[in-house]
């Protein structure tokens, strides 16, 4: 098969063909290689290659038997991995030139999960120092630009993979997401990507094991795909304490059943708690309708998460301490002023002050388990403006209101992290200078199942996904 033609099919059909002996290991990596050679000029989403690796580790693959449970089997697939995801004897930069030449001796367990479960890491997509920010540039790499514009940004913080995928460079792509790094990229480049449960998705080691707000998720073109992908990625690791077991259907099993819906609420500011530009709200409002389509009763309303821009604010910056501060200390001259503020803001946070935080966030699960009892799903814009110039590091007004810090533009999608709800943002139409817009798409704890089949039956009405992959368009 030829390699422009394999590029552009879906993940699980390559994963059919590798499983069945028609295509090797090896074609799928020169496949692969020769779009990033093509595209990736244009883009800098995929700044780092492990070429023999990857046809060392597709050569042993050739010769191995597949495993009993095929669940999550990728049978050979090349992936990309998000930056911040150490990948043994890769160069893992983090997006910082603190790390600029750092190789780690060891793999995340996400990484040795998806290697024995068959994907075969082909390279590394680009991110934001640290993943903070939601503009995909650094001081290693530079920036990443977005394909349907190569004058925007892509998003962040796994704007790379975003970009891997959207332009055919990747089947399937790692992602992480703190604030909405999955959910903000996959909106700015119509691709697909989900914020798990915490725990759904084994990784570390880290030094903040039992934290909340970080988790590491999928990233595909297609929900279907990214079913696929999420069985690979799931499950339990003793390493890491909040990981669990996966159930007995898979994730591709599930998106094969029509969803139940009875009643899903839409709210274009999740009540009130962030401003969104009037046509993106537009946009996201008109594809909510159509889950009437699914059989749903559609109700405008959201749950009470007023607190979301204190507690998050709070905690998101104790996070940086723990993980963070002995780099201030040692290279602050060398760590981007967001990084730096972070931090900085995070050491001067009393235990009152974390304490009233927590409580907040408290309330606010409560509020949403409530809101669930009597919505199915909760639906809003994935990001509150469309991508903008690449040269603006964040938005800083919108609508007459000052955003108080770089990541508070995202409070639509932070406030979803807060209650720890599964979420994905779905491609749901285009702006009217051709910038695509993402549907996100809530479900109760732990409902990614449901959240997947719906996302399918949603994804099926707009029909976006199919214009998948597409040739980096200059601005």
């Amino acid at each position: 098969m030829a390699s422009a033609e394999l590029v552009r099919l879906p993940a699980r059909e390559v994963v059919r063909l590798l499983a069945e002996r028609e295509i090797s290991p090896l074609e799928a990596i020169d496949a692969a290689i020769a779009r990033i050679e093509a595209v990736d000029p244009d883009v800098n989403a995929v700044p780092t290659l492990c070429i023999e690796r990857a046809r060392q580790h597709a050569r042993r693959l050739e010769t191995a038997l597949p495993p009993e449970d095929r669940r999550g089997w990728l049978a050979g697939l090349p992936i990309l991995v998000k930056d911040l995801t150490d990948v043994a004897g890769v160069r893992t930069t983090y997006g910082s030139p603190i790390f600029a030449e750092h190789v780690p001796e060891r793999s995340d367990i996400l990484v040795e999960r998806l290697e024995a479960r068959g994907a075969i890491v082909l390279g590394k997509t680009n991110t934001p120092e640290f993943g903070a920010g939601a503009n995909t540039f650094n001081e290693v790499f530079g920036a990443t630009r977005n394909p349907w514009n190569t004058a925007l940004t892509c998003g962040g913080s796994s704007g790379g993979s975003a970009v891997a995928l959207a332009t055919g460079m990747a089947w399937l792509a790692t992602g992480s997401d703190l604030g909405g790094s999955l959910r903000t990229p996959a909106a700015f480049c119509a691709v697909v990507g989900l914020r798990p449960s915490p725990g759904r998705v084994p990784h570390g080691p880290s030094l903040t094991p039992f934290q909340t707000l970080s988790v590491e998720g999928p990233m595909a073109r297609d929900v279907r795909d990214l079913a696929l992908f999420l069985d690979a990625m799931s499950g339990f690791d003793p390493r890491d304490p909040l990981s669990f077991e996966s159930g007995r259907s898979s994730f591709t099993d599930a998106v094969g059943w029509p969803p139940k819906l009875r009643r899903v609420a839409f709210s274009p500011d999740l009540g009130g708690i962030t401003p969104v530009d009037p046509e993106i709200a537009h946009i996201c409002r008109e594809a909510a309708g159509r889950f009437r389509e699914l059989g749903a009763d559609m109700v405008e309303n959201a749950p009470d998460l007023s607190p979301a821009v204190e507690a998050f604010t709070v905690l998101r910056a104790e996070h940086f301490v723990t993980a963070r501060a002995p780099l201030l200390e040692a290279h602050r001259a060398r760590l981007k002023p967001e990084v730096v503020w972070n931090i900085e803001h995070g050491l001067r946070l009393t235990a009152a002050d974390i304490g009233r935080a927590e409580r907040l966030r408290a309330a606010m699960l409560q509020n949403t388990v409530r809101f669930f009892e009597d919505h199915d799903l909760l639906l809003c814009p994935a990001a509150v403006v469309p991508p903008f110039p690449v040269e603006i590091r964040w938005i800083e007004e919108l609508a007459g209101h000052r955003f108080p810090s770089y990541v508070d533009w995202l409070t639509i999608t932070y406030a979803i992290t807060l209650t720890s709800c599964p979420a994905i943002s779905v491609p749901c139409g285009f702006t009217a200078n051709g910038l695509p817009v993402g549907l996100q798409i809530v479900a109760p704890l732990r409902g990614e199942a449901l959240l997947l089949r719906a996302a399918v039956a949603f994804e099926d009405l707009i029909g976006i996904a199919s214009q998948l992959p597409i040739d980096p368009r200059a601005g």
